[in-house]
Parts: C-alpha cells; sequence; structure tokens
C-alpha cells in the first residue's frame, strides 16, 4: 500500500525528472517556489534517489521510464536554481502589484491570507536576512518572496539570499531520499523490516497528510469565496 502511494505521488515528478533531467528538477521546484502546491519534500528526495545506480535502476522499472542518474551536488543546484526561478515570479507579483496583487493571486494556487500573513510578519520582524532563514524552513519558505517584493528587497540581494538557502535544504532533501532508497533496497536493512511491519500505520500517516493539505487548501479557497460573497452583498 505505501509502495502504491508512492508511485501515485512520486509519478509525475520522476516523469518530469527522467524527461528533462536537471531541468526537470529546477522546473519542479520553481513550481513549489511561485507558491504552486508542489512540495520540495517529494521533489528533491526523489532526484537524491535517482543519484545511486542501483535505486535510479529500480525507479526506472517501477515507472517503466528511462531515468538519468543524477549528481547529488549538481541535482541540489538546479533544486536551488528553480527556486530562484519560482521566486522570481513572486517577487514581482509582490513588487509591482503590493498585497492586493498576492491576495489576488494567491486565491488561484490556493493559499490563505492566514500564510501570506505569517511571511508577512517574519519579514517585518527580521528584515532581509529572513529570505535565507526562511529557505531553510518548511511552508513558509514558500511564501516569503511575497512580502520580500512589496518591500522592495534589493533584488540582487534578493537571489543571493535565495539561491544560498535553498543549496542546503536541497542538499539535505536530497540525501535523504539518497539514503532512503538505499536502505530500502537492502534487504537487510532494520528500515525496510521497519517499513514492511508498519506498512498500515504509515500508509494511514501519509494519508492523513494528504487529507490535511487537501482540506487546509480547500479551507483557504472557502475563505475567499466567503470574503467575495461578503463583498458582494455590501455592494450597492
Amino acid at each position: 500500500m505505501v509502495k502504491a502511494i508512492f508511485l501515485v505521488l512520486g509519478g509525475f515528478c520522476v516523469y518530469v525528472m527522467g524527461t528533462l533531467s536537471y531541468i526537470g528538477i529546477a522546473l519542479l521546484m520553481g513550481i513549489e517556489s511561485a507558491c504552486i502546491p508542489l512540495p520540495s519534500e517529494l521533489i528533491m528526495p526523489y532526484a537524491g534517489a535517482m543519484t545511486e545506480p542501483s535505486v535510479n535502476a529500480e525507479l526506472s522499472r517501477q515507472f517503466n521510464i528511462a531515468l538519468p542518474q543524477f549528481n547529488l551536488f549538481f541535482a541540489a543546484v538546479a533544486g536551488a536554481l528553480g527556486c530562484n526561478l519560482g521566486s522570481e515570479l513572486a517577487y514581482r507579483i509582490g513588487a509591482t502589484g503590493g498585497r492586493r496583487a498576492i491576495e489576488k493571486f494567491g486565491k488561484y494556487v490556493l493559499l490563505s491570507k492566514h500564510e501570506l500573513a505569517i511571511a508577512d510578519r517574519w519579514f517585518d520582524k527580521r528584515g532581509d536576512i529572513i529570505v535565507f532563514v526562511a529557505r531553510l524552513l518548511p511552508v513558509v519558505r514558500t511564501f516569503i518572496a511575497f512580502p520580500a517584493g512589496v518591500a522592495r528587497m534589493n533584488w540582487t540581494k534578493f537571489h543571493i539570499y535565495t539561491f544560498v538557502g535553498s543549496l542546503p535544504w536541497c542538499y539535505a532533501l536530497g540525501y535523504v531520499g539518497q539514503r532512503l532508497g538505499l536502505s530500502l533496497l537492502d534487504e537487510s536493512s532494520p528500515l525496510k523490516h521497519f517499513m514492511h511491519k508498519f506498512d498500515a500505520v504509515i500508509a494511514a500517516v501519509i494519508v492523513i497528510g494528504a487529507v490535511w493539505f487537501v482540506r487546509s487548501r480547500l479551507k483557504a479557497l472557502r475563505g475567499y469565496r466567503e470574503e467575495a460573497a461578503a463583498s458582494a452583498e455590501k455592494a450597492p
């Protein structure tokens, strides 16, 4: 069951990376950094798994596609460059349209106003350096480019902080994927035995996580719709 879930969740990422190689990694991470819900926690571990020949061969067999073999460092660099690519879009939206444009854009990618408020608060409290710090953290790393754009943070500094903060994040996730892939191929690995023994529990955690993610996105969409309806009622 766990295997089937991971096949479904990772199929798109593996296909894109298999087709476009390092450009595929950059593209997928760019999608995430443009605030479109495609988590780096899924993208980079698969990229990392594709750095090991034995794991790469197993993934090729599972997904029935010839996969390139990545270098872990270059995969991380491609991921970090993708973060810069996607963040540029978010930065420009904030810089040219301000907060109003961010909220308008946010409803199309199901970002809640609460999540945007967190990014705003972090940036206001810590200043430019939070762009670097946020890239090392889940969730807020995706949204921090918006307030940076609104504040018209120096463009060069923004991209330097984005790349330098994203590189260790991408490398760490890639390394986890590399080691996890090797462990799951090793029949004597304690991790493999754990996965088999607690298959149902792990599957339940994954399903609960997926349900939480979908519900949070639907909640964000409902919030925008309720606000639009309230505005329509107030209009003459």
